[in-house]
Order: structure tokens, then sequence, then C-alpha cells
């Protein structure tokens, strides 16, 4: 954390898009690079983290700023990697790894979970294959193919958002449902959760299992 250097916070519109400014100068990535937002809503967002700190900046409390930083600073210049990692969790996606016990999981995954892997089958013409267990689920070349398409085709600015959906619910399907603006935050994060939920349920908060996680599922270290 630094010491708070500015009193006042803007935002500009500029040639690359909106810039944050603070008294009047632009705010500046870790690479040094202007932070020029897509959408005006966007840099108000930024705007708003900044002007929410106290004496101290602590860049912990600022995620749309670092996303923002991930991007111009590194997708931008290279996103292939990041669609990649993306793309990698149709073989481990957590709607497809089903309990096949006790009957109310099962029966509630279904319920929750069933409606979305329709929606990707029906959006992207797939046809995804659920199984039970954590082992990686093989899907179809043509299936991965196609989600793999989908994936390649978002800008950087959509793919970052998408990356996060994604590694954070577990979920290639919840991660471009998101991106489609076929599912709000808030159920995403429910159906991501439907597990830990099932489990604090029964065994309570501060006793409950470790999540269970399909291995296999990759990881990404994002730039801060």
């Amino acid at each position: 954390m630094t010491r708070r250097f500015y009193s006042a916070v803007s935002v500009a519109a500029t040639g690359d898009g909106h810039a944050v400014l603070l008294d009047g100068r632009p705010v500046r990535t870790p690479g040094r690079a202007v932070l020029a937002l897509p959408t005006v809503a966007l840099a108000h967002a930024i705007a708003a983290e900044w002007a929410g700190q106290g004496e101290t900046v602590d860049p912990k409390s600022m995620p749309i700023t670092r996303l923002a930083n991930t991007v111009l600073d590194g997708i931008l210049a290279s996103p292939g990697p990041v669609a990649d990692a993306i793309a990698n969790y149709a073989a481990s996606d957590l709607l497809c790894h089903r309990a096949d016990w006790p009957a109310d999981l099962v029966a509630r995954q279904a319920a929750a979970w069933d409606p979305l892997i329709d929606w990707a089958n029906r959006r992207f013409d797939i046809a995804l294959t659920i199984g039970a267990g954590v082992m990686p689920i093989p899907q179809a070349p043509a299936t991965r193919a196609r989600l793999s398409a989908a994936v390649h085709a978002l800008d950087p600015w959509t793919l970052a958002a998408t990356h996060m959906a994604t590694t954070v619910t577990g979920s290639l399907i919840l991660g471009l449902m998101f991106a489609d603006g076929a599912i709000d935050p808030e159920r995403a994060w429910a159906a991501g959760q439907l597990d830990d939920l099932y489990q604090a349920e029964q065994w309570g908060e501060d006793r409950r299992p470790p999540r269970r996680v399909p291995r296999g599922a990759p990881t990404l270290t994002r730039r801060q």
C-alpha cells in the first residue's frame, strides 16, 4: 500500500476510450500504459474504486482496476494463452461432474445444472457428456473445438471477465453464459457454489470438507 497522493478523481474521453484521471492526470498500469477503458461505465466503476480509497491506496481493494491492468498489460498483446486456458476447462467443467449420491444432492445438481447444460448444447450446437466423479470427462472433439472457437472469438475485455467467471466457478459453461449475457452474476455464483452450499448444510460452515475440485482444471496466474 502507498499513501494516497491525489485529491480529485474524474473520467475523461480519450482517443483510446475513457481514462480515469487523478488530479487531472491519467492513471497508468504497472506497465505504464494509460488506463483507457472501452466504456464509460467501466471507467466510472474504476474511478469509484480510486475515489473510495482512504489515507492509503490498497490495490487489493480495487479488483476492477487490477482486472483492467491485466487486460492492458497482458491480454491485449497476447490473448491466445488466456483463451487456451479457459477452453481447457471443457475437459473438467464443474457442471458435467455429478454426484451419484446422496439422492437429494443428485436431484439438486440436476435441477440447477441441467438447464445450463441445455443452454450450452443449443447455443453452440454441441452434446456435452455428463458423468459422475472427479476425473476429467472426455468430451467429443467437435464439442471441444466449438467451445474453444467461442472462447477465442471473445474480445480481450470480455475474455478477461470470462476467465475470471470460469476460474471462480470451475465451469467453462458458466463463463460463456456470463460472457453471452445469458446469466447474471448471482445465479452464476450460486450454480458454481452448489456443492459447497450443500456440504455446508450437512457439515456446518466451520466443519465442511474441502470443496471437490475436478482434477485437471488449469490455472492462470494473472498480472496484478
